[in-house]
């Protein structure tokens, strides 16, 4: 009988345990495959007590089970149940226990719409980056224009509100309208040509767009990059009213100014005509109080000026009086300070003489010579002790040194992957590298035999 082939030597194999595999294949998914987005349908899912959410996500050929931890769930804004269609934002992993591939979620969101928003949220930060909500490019409103633009729907509630605004607080200010759809296929390119012929035609202060309120695709038109950069490049002053005080859209962002309402956006660029009329009186009653108390002050320091009026010759004598008294005053004052300022001179003069510090930097400098060269000499003397107390610590470490004894043709041996120092041959198998150091270079090794004393 045929004997069987003898099997490989035992110490060449590298032989991997199950939770090796599964350690390194996890390593393998999760450093090969960056964060993905992910979209499907929720099945199998469960609750734990751990708080954790785990699921199947599946799609019509395949399916794949994930896993939704407590703390990736605080952002969370809808309810998990199966048959949902959701995207989700996930890491590719194993769970080495059970040896299954598997989607770690950190985030989650519901298809459809979801969709709408990452484009607004895309969007947003394209035009954010660019610089077109830059409070900077904003432009101010007028405080009282004459005549307003209206972009919106002839159809709709929203004209009649604003109508119906400007006319209750300020009628005399004109409307223009410009009738545009504003929601549909189509509505996005037609609010922007409105736009751009309103800052064309330059014959209004400020132009409204407006809507009424509606879900995130009711409103879409004003979320397109058409109408952004249309409002962005209005000469015109732009006020955005669109959808009720919650609704945020792209329009709003770049606009100049962003009303919560249609209804606010035409209160926003229209005075209060009451409040007007009102400070008009104000301000005519307190200019009536100015100007008669001016008339009064006026008339009393006329009063007071007659009544002080003196003939020009008597004032002229008056005056060549107090000069004649003044130059008098003015030459025995100068005589007087000069006399005390020679005597004062005189006596600072002497003083400075008898503090002269010629002798005594004399003898500091003396002095300093000789410190100076006692210093040079102290100096070469410590030198000459250091470099020779240096020369003998030198020849003794050298005595002690490893390296002289590498130069007398020992090595060391070392471990290559961890640097550890090999003493003993038995703990070194047959087939393993290591690493001599020689007193030049080294040596990369494979052992053959190993021998025990």
């Amino acid at each position: 009988m045929k004997q069987p082939a003898p099997a490989t030597t035992p110490t060449l194999r590298d032989v991997y345990t199950v939770s090796r595999l599964n350690r390194e294949a996890k390593a393998v998914l999760e450093t090969g495959f960056p964060p993905i987005w992910i979209e499907g349908e929720i099945s199998n899912l469960s609750r734990p007590a751990s708080g954790h959410v785990y699921f199947s996500l599946k799609d019509a050929q395949a399916q794949v089970r994930c896993a939704f931890f407590r703390q990736h769930q605080r952002l969370l804004g809808l309810a998990l149940k199966d048959g949902l269609h959701v995207l989700a934002r996930a890491r590719v992993s194993l769970y080495e226990g059970r040896g299954d591939y598997q989607l770690i979620i950190e985030y989650l969101e519901e298809a459809g719409e979801g969709a709408l928003r990452r484009a607004f949220d895309a969007l947003k930060q394209r035009l954010s980056q660019e610089g077109l909500f830059d409070v900077t490019h904003k432009k101010p409103l007028p405080r009282l224009p004459r005549r307003l633009g209206i972009i919106t729907s002839p159809s709709g509630a929203v004209l009649h509100d604003i109508l119906t605004t400007l006319r209750r607080r300020f009628p005399g200010i004109a409307v223009l309208v410009f009738p545009v759809p504003v929601q549909g296929e189509g509505a996005a390119e037609k609010i922007a040509g409105a736009i751009r012929l309103a800052g064309q035609r330059g014959d209004c202060d400020a132009l409204i767009l407006a809507r009424g309120g509606g879900s995130l695709e009711d409103l879409w038109a004003f979320n397109e990059e058409i109408v952004a950069r249309a409002v962005y490049t209005c000469p015109i002053p732009v006020v955005s009213g669109v959808g009720h005080e919650t609704d945020f859209t792209i329009a709003d962002m770049v606009a100049d100014a962003r009303a919560p309402t249609p209804t606010a956006a035409a209160e926003m660029l229209s005075p209060d005509q009451q409040e007007w009329l009102a400070q008009f009186a104000r301000l005519e009653a307190r200019l009536t109080t100015a100007m008669q108390g001016r008339l009064r002050n006026r008339q009393q320091h006329l009063d007071w000026l007659g009544a002080r009026l003196v003939h020009p010759r008597n004032r002229i004598a008056l005056l060549q009086q107090n000069l004649k008294s003044l130059a008098q005053r003015l030459y025995l004052a100068q005589t007087a300070g000069r006399r005390q300022a020679r005597s004062e001179l005189q006596a600072l003069t002497a003083r400075l003489l008898q503090h002269s510090p010629r002798p005594r930097i004399q003898a500091l400098m003396l002095n300093n010579g000789h410190l100076y060269s006692r210093l040079v000499s102290s100096m070469k003397r410590r030198r000459e002790l250091a470099e020779s107390r240096l020369q003998q610590l030198m020849q003794s470490l050298h005595t002690l040194s490893p390296l002289a004894t590498l130069e007398r043709g020992y090595a060391i041996v070392q471990r290559p992957d961890t640097g550890a120092v090999v003493t003993d041959a038995g703990k070194v198998r047959p087939g393993e590298r290591v690493r001599a150091r020689l007193a030049r270079g080294q040596l990369d090794c494979l052992v053959e035999k190993s021998h025990e004393d």
